[in-house]
């Protein structure tokens, strides 16, 4: 499958939060977000503002990075969100139950490139790299499966 690009730029973190808020309602289940960057990059602050606005009500979404997987009670889906930075071998995947999450939950995976082979084809990657201030991002999504080409156009601007 041909690999397709869009970029962003996001000019803070309430930036970042707004596109978050963004995408959540074009979400549904069995869609897995891998998130990527250095420490710092934004992936957390991505993925909480996107969990609160996927959830019916307000609530803690605490950093995964000591748990490995937290999950929220989604408007449409389970939601699952993983920080593999931990991760000590990727079978524990399976036996968190992570990789049958990746069909029916929304999926938000931190430090993807520990998934190895049990990455989904599926997935919308999302790259986050600094920009020109402290507080601005480049984000760049990458994907291969045409089920992400209507949902992404309008989010990005390349």
């Amino acid at each position: 499958m041909p690999e397709h690009t869009a970029t962003t730029q996001l000019s803070s973190p309430d930036a970042t939060c707004d596109f978050a808020q963004a995408m959540a309602p074009l979400l549904h289940a069995g869609d897995v977000l891998l998130l990527s960057g250095g420490v710092g990059a934004g992936k957390t602050h991505f993925a909480r503002c996107l969990i609160q606005a996927l959830l019916p009500a307000p609530e803690d979404v605490p950093s995964p990075t000591y748990t490995l997987v937290q999950t929220y009670p989604g408007k449409t889906a389970e939601i699952w969100h993983a920080d593999l930075y931990r991760l000590n071998d990727p079978f524990e995947l399976v036996e968190l139950g992570l990789t049958e999450a990746f069909s029916d939950a929304i999926c938000l995976i931190e430090w993807p490139d520990r998934l190895a082979d049990m990455t989904p084809d599926n997935a919308l990657s999302l790259a986050f790299d600094p920009g020109e201030e402290d507080d601005q991002r480049l984000l760049r999504l990458t994907w291969s499966d045409a089920n992400w080409d209507e949902r992404v156009k309008g989010l990005c601007h390349d």
